[in-house]
């Protein structure tokens, strides 16, 4: 039985790695340089620095915001129209109110008065309008595209005056508020979005109106923020509306995880970032604090592309769907912080059901499924079909920092039941180039994504309206094609929830996307003395709220 979860919107180290010390060079450590506030209460000024694996391939806002790597910058120096935490809720932010009509095919929102971006000029009704049309449409012209979580559904938006604007959908589009505090819908100024792609992938000219500004940066190395003193429109909801307490933020691009953690336990960073969770209970043990955000959005697994052999097959793709011993995978890879996955969304979104009986691990299922689909099991342990041997490439996802781990577990188990696989472990770019390009073939496409409101996961299923398409269905499948379109104009929570309880269904009996783990994509672990750190519903932390004690 499914169980609807309902709700509203909403090892220890024995010594430090050895750093040098042009590691960071420039930059200090705030466990040192901040006043001291033994009291606990928030306390102006301190400068923090943040090891980061990578920084990504690009600045451009609209294909960058949505980054585990880059998302951590811009959700420093930006605002967004509402807030939204950990738990779905929304809140006021730029836009201090909004209304919508009956459908939910037009919104009116209600600006917050006296907001400025970083050079002065106003953040205004018609600013908004312009990142609306930007995050909806990107400019074709400049080779930006939308942003892809964005309601495909929006028609146009107008400055009604400096302060109220009003936006139109072609149907119900009852997720669009959360939508505005997803990370892709961060606000940029309109001469930062009036550059070429290429301006606009140079940090220098950026222009947001957050509460941090780039003071420097240098490509794949270091990006300094700085503290806005003006800045006060914050959201209520962090709990203080004016200037960021702390001085500083460097984010510094260190490769090694283990130079990572070296320069945290020695004093020379404060927060670390992606590590592996077998790491996490010695430096809490130390006295570190480890910061394990679940986001709103979809489990950790494979979207399974049905137009590559031998996923094209139903029996081939139900017998990968309990092929996977998920509770192995939890044992030996996670920590206490990671859950088993209920279904192809988090069980922590409000329309989640519990979907977990449709793809247990039955490792004897599977082999039938196989044998049923015509593979045979040789002498030598590998099954053939028609002179053909069962086999796969997994790629390990370098977005998650447990994919080579997962995938090998999960080659194991695959080899067990009679397949021929191999992994292939690759850096940020060369997997882009490679994988995510299409440059090699991948049937198994080990994914995530984040979301605030569930109404977007319309937009990935399908090849419509510039969908991503995860299942190489296209439009083909009439199936998806109806729940996606349910899903997306549902005029009412109830309609829309029912909904998504049948796509769980019909995506995970179909084998079109495997689960393997709730997700826990972004792994923090930082200074005990800094405190007041927060994470949106898309795991982001605020620094804006984040204080050192000493």
């Amino acid at each position: 039985m499914n169980i609807t979860r309902r709700g509203r919107w909403r090892g220890a180290l024995a010594a430090a790695v050895a750093v040098s010390v042009a590691l960071l060079a420039g930059c200090s450590s705030g466990a040192s340089a901040s006043s001291a506030a033994s009291s606990g209460e928030p306390t102006d000024g301190g400068d923090i620095v943040f090891l980061i694996n990578s920084l990504g391939t690009t600045w451009v806002p609209n294909e960058s915001s949505i980054s585990s790597y880059q998302g951590n910058i811009w959700g420093q120096v930006t605002d967004k129209l509402v807030y939204v935490d950990d738990e779905g809720n929304v809140s006021p932010w730029i836009a201090e109110s909004w209304e919508q009509n009956d459908d939910a095919t037009q919104f009116t929102l209600h600006l917050k008065d006296g907001v400025t971006f970083s050079d002065g000029t106003p953040l205004d009704a018609a600013a908004v309008v312009e990142n609306l049309d930007y995050w909806a449409f990107g400019d074709a012209d400049k080779g930006i595209a939308a942003v892809g979580l964005f309601p495909k559904t929006y028609v146009s938006s107008e400055a009604v005056d400096d302060l109220t604007v009003q936006v139109n959908f072609s149907a119900s589009t009852l997720g669009f508020i959360p939508t505005l505090g997803y990370h892709g819908s961060i606000l940029v100024a309109p001469s930062t979005l009036a550059l070429s792609k290429e301006e606009q992938g140079d940090l220098s000219n950026f222009v947001g109106s957050g509460p941090f500004t780039i003071e420097s940066w240098a490509d794949g190395d270091n990006v300094k923020l700085v503290k806005r003193d003006d800045y006060d429109w914050g959201p209520e909801a962090l709990g203080h509306t004016d200037a960021a307490y702390l001085d500083s933020i460097t984010f510094k691009q260190v490769a090694e995880a283990s130079t990572r953690v070296g320069a945290l336990t020695s004093g020379q960073a404060d927060v670390v970032y992606n590590i592996q969770p077998s790491e996490l209970s010695g430096l809490e043990d130390q006295g570190y604090t480890v910061g394990l955000p679940r986001y709103l959005g979809f489990t950790n697994g494979y979207a399974v592309d049905t137009t590559q052999a031998p996923f094209d097959d139903v029996l081939v793709r139900q017998s990968l769907q309990h092929s996977i011993d998920r509770q192995e995978i939890l044992d030996t890879v996670y920590t206490d912080g990671w859950y088993a996955a209920e279904g192809f969304i988090q069980s922590n979104v409000p329309e989640a059901t519990d979907h977990s009986s449709e793809f247990e691990y039955d490792a004897d299922q599977a082999a039938s499924l196989l044998d049923e689909a015509g593979w045979v099991l040789g002498s030598d342990g590998v099954r053939t079909k028609d002179g053909q041997t069962l086999s796969v490439t997994l790629y390990a996802n370098p977005y998650l920092t447990t994919s080579g781990s997962i995938d090998e577990l999960v080659s194991q188990q695959l080899t067990a039941l009679g397949w021929d696989v191999s992994v292939e472990t690759y850096d940020v770019s060369t997997y882009s180039e490679k994988v995510i390009a299409g440059a090699v073939a991948a049937p198994l496409s080990e994914v995530t994504r984040s979301f605030i409101d569930v109404g977007t996961v319309a937009s990935i299923l399908t090849s419509a309206n510039s969908g991503e398409d995860w299942f190489g269905l296209g439009e083909t499948d009439a199936t998806l094609n109806d729940l996606r379109d349910r899903i997306a104009t549902a005029t009412d929570e109830d309609a829309r929830a029912a909904a998504v309880d049948e796509l769980q269904t019909y995506v995970l009996t179909q084998g079109l996307f495997i689960p393997i783990t709730q997700i826990v994509q972004r792994i923090y672990v930082q200074n005990p003395d800094l405190q007041g750190v927060t994470y949106n519903g898309v795991a982001i932390p605020n620094y804006y709220s984040a204080y050192l004690t000493k």
